[in-house]
């Protein structure tokens, strides 16, 4: 009982404990996580399919087979206390391991302390001026894109991991195993929450869902490996996975500047989003209402807000202020962060 006990005050003083972001982003950012993340990332990538919903069904299994062994020799109320206290004691596990193997990463540094960043230069006519950038790079890119054709889903596409490993560099990143895109069994609920990719922050993994069309998967791969890479806030790692687009070939490059130009559309005032979406060739615009007829054909809106409400309020609580908005982050990242030739990111003189 006493070490159950320790356990339960063990993950509620991690979770409440203030602890420094320079002290997490050197011992645990730059040190324990990198040496973790080589290791869980090779040793998924192996397994042909999710090992997160084999977890799930092994946890539940056994959570439900002592739930009824309780029953069958206490009673129902003595079994009603056992099982509450073995979820309790269970979730306190699950998180303090969720912790040490990835979540101590919303606690690190942000990019805008290990970047060169200017608050002053996110203004009305700097996103105007990248609204223009993006759809004149998505309609010079479109051609040769749909041209060079996309890579297979379910392998590592070895010319987007250069690119990433790349583009981390140049954020300050250590190096990262890529994981494997996955399906997996939430792929369901995916479609209808409207998530095309998460990071199993257990056993670090890729997985990606079904529905999302081969020119958004290069971004939503290279989003989901910025997670493996250690940046938790979504904004971040929106951030990186369209740098690494960015440096990538002409497919790759489309599917980070396509993805920019929605994300400039949802913060675009109302008056000038028309003019973005007719700035947009024949082709482009064919892919964008592409993505949004998949979304509407599969997506549920109940379940996609709840989903979204949920998942803002988990964000908060592991300290990213902006909940879910943090997604929209990457439009204030890229007009504030200091771009070298080729879009590389300058760093600060005294960066962590």
């Amino acid at each position: 009982m006493r070490w159950r006990v320790a356990l339960v005050g063990l993950a509620a003083g991690a979770a409440l404990l203030p602890v420094p972001a320079r002290v997490i982003e050197r011992w645990y950012s730059q040190g324990l996580y990198p040496v973790l993340q080589s290791r869980l990332t090779a040793a998924s990538n192996l397994a042909p399919f999710a090992l997160l919903d084999a977890l799930i069904i092994i946890v539940a299994a056994a959570w439900l087979v002592l739930a009824a062994a309780d029953l069958a020799r206490r009673g129902w109320w003595r079994a009603l206390v056992a099982t509450v206290w073995r979820a309790l004691v269970w979730a306190a596990a699950l998180y303090v391991v969720f912790l040490l193997v990835w979540g101590l990463n919303y606690r690190r540094a942000r990019l805008t302390e290990r970047l060169t960043f200017d608050a002053a230069a996110v203004t009305p006519e700097a996103l105007q001026a990248l609204a223009n950038a993006s759809v004149a790079r998505v309609n010079a890119l479109h051609d040769a894109a749909h041209a060079a054709g996309w890579a297979p889903a379910d392998r590592v596409d070895p010319v987007l991991a250069a690119a990433f490993a790349r583009a981390n560099r140049e954020v300050g990143g250590r190096d990262v195993v890529v994981g494997r895109p996955k399906s997996t069994a939430l792929d369901w609920y995916f479609r209808r929450a409207s998530v095309d990719g998460m990071t199993d922050p257990f056993l670090l993994e890729t997985l990606v869902a079904d529905g999302p069309l081969p020119f958004e998967r290069p971004f939503i791969v290279a989003h989901e490996w910025s997670h493996l890479a250690g940046l938790a806030d979504e904004g971040e790692a929106n951030f990186l996975g369209w740098l690494a687009c960015l440096h990538g070939p002409p497919q790759d490059q489309y599917s980070g500047w396509l993805f920019l130009v929605e994300q400039i559309q949802a913060v675009l005032p109302r008056r000038d989003r028309a003019a973005l979406r007719m700035s947009l060739d024949a082709g482009p615009l064919e892919d964008v209402a592409a993505i949004a007829a998949r979304v509407a054909r599969t997506a549920s809106p109940r379940i996609a807000a709840a989903g979204w409400k949920v998942y803002d309020g988990y964000l908060k609580a592991n300290r990213i202020q902006a909940g879910a908005a943090s997604y929209s982050e990457v439009v204030r990242l890229i007009l504030g962060v200091s771009f070298g030739p080729d879009w590389m990111p300058l760093r600060r003189a005294s960066s962590l």
